[in-house]
């Protein structure tokens, strides 16, 4: 009723603001149509061919590692670990520049106070949470150069035992006695590993200094030959095992050293089966084992605790008496 009295020239004050509004809305649409939308979509563009490129990446790395079998499970498995790990990182900065991106061009929001802010903030958490990062830059390295793998037997921060786990912020390490090591990736500075490639013992045996040197250097070889060539351990040898001859004299023990040649970390079943026939061996063909505690004298051999031809002591009871006057002299 009183829009029908109202001048035709007059219109409500709600009206004109909504129309207001309207117009307003119509226009930053146009505005955004002719100028902002080319920039969102050359944004999110950007941002879809990185995120593609990080995903190819990281698959590539993982194809590549499953096609090969002699990478093994372990590998495997750390390379699948590093690549979640990227892939995660990848797409946590795309879509940080992404949004920053988008705020600034398409929405015309200044960042300058709020990356000052952020960049205060990012140093605090930087300082404090600094050993975390150096963990996480040192596990990725050990990923990257291969310094070692889930089983590998190890030394690392003063500790040796077999690898358990190993993961960005820590490696867990099981000791020879069971006991469970967490270490820290920012304390690894050195790597000793067992398990690499191959493994190179050297085998003491111990004879007497009656035996022919000869006699026991063909005996070992032929020995350490036979080992070789069993069937159980045929594949593990990398090389012929070395009688390398006489290396120490010590008392009556010579020791003859076997440089034996392995895969890595399966040296010890064959070592154990070569002992073991050494020891038969030599007790029939009357070879004893030395001591470096009989010592080789002129007239033979003689037992510890005794001197090689020691004059007798003489009895102090048949000294003749003390003929001399201790006060006059004669």
């Amino acid at each position: 009723m009183l829009l029908l009295l109202a001048p035709p020239n007059h219109r409500p004050p709600m009206r004109e603001a909504f129309q207001s509004m309207w117009q307003s809305w119509v226009d930053s649409a146009q505005d955004f149509l002719v100028n902002d939308l080319k920039h969102l979509i050359a944004i999110l563009a950007f941002a879809w061919v990185a995120y593609w490129l990080v995903k190819v990446v990281t698959g590539r790395m993982l194809r590549a590692a499953e096609k090969h079998p002699t990478v093994g499970l372990a590998r495997t498995s750390q390379i699948r670990t590093l690549a979640s790990v990227l892939r995660a990182t990848g797409f946590g900065i795309v879509g940080f520049l992404t949004f920053i991106s988008i705020l600034r061009d398409v929405f015309d929001v200044n960042l300058a106070p709020y990356l000052a802010t952020a960049g205060v903030a990012g140093v605090a958490v930087g300082l404090a949470a600094q050993t975390i990062v150096k963990d996480m830059i040192n596990g990725v390295l050990v990923l990257v150069e291969d310094q070692y793998n889930v089983g590998d037997v190890v030394t690392i921060a003063g500790v040796t035992g077999t690898v358990e786990s190993m993961s960005l912020r820590k490696t867990a390490v099981r000791g020879f006695d069971g006991t469970l090591y967490l270490v820290p990736n920012s304390q690894i500075t050195n790597v000793a590993n067992q398990s690499r490639d191959f493994s190179t013992t050297t085998l003491n045996i111990s004879v007497d200094f009656s035996a022919d040197p000869d006699k026991v250097i063909a005996l070992l070889n032929k020995i350490a030959g036979e080992v070789r060539q069993e069937p159980a351990y045929k594949d593990v040898f990398l090389g012929d095992p070395q009688v390398l001859g006489v290396d120490q004299i010590k008392g009556s023990e010579v020791i003859y050293p076997i440089s034996v040649k392995t895969l890595a970390r399966k040296q010890y079943d064959a070592l154990r089966e070569m002992q073991k026939r050494i020891r038969i061996a030599l007790e029939k063909n009357n070879m004893l084992p030395g001591s470096p505690f009989r010592v080789i004298g002129g007239s033979g051999v003689t037992q510890p605790g005794e001197r090689p031809n020691a004059a007798p002591t003489p009895d102090p009871t048949t000294n003749k008496p003390n003929e001399i006057n201790p006060f006059s002299g004669e």
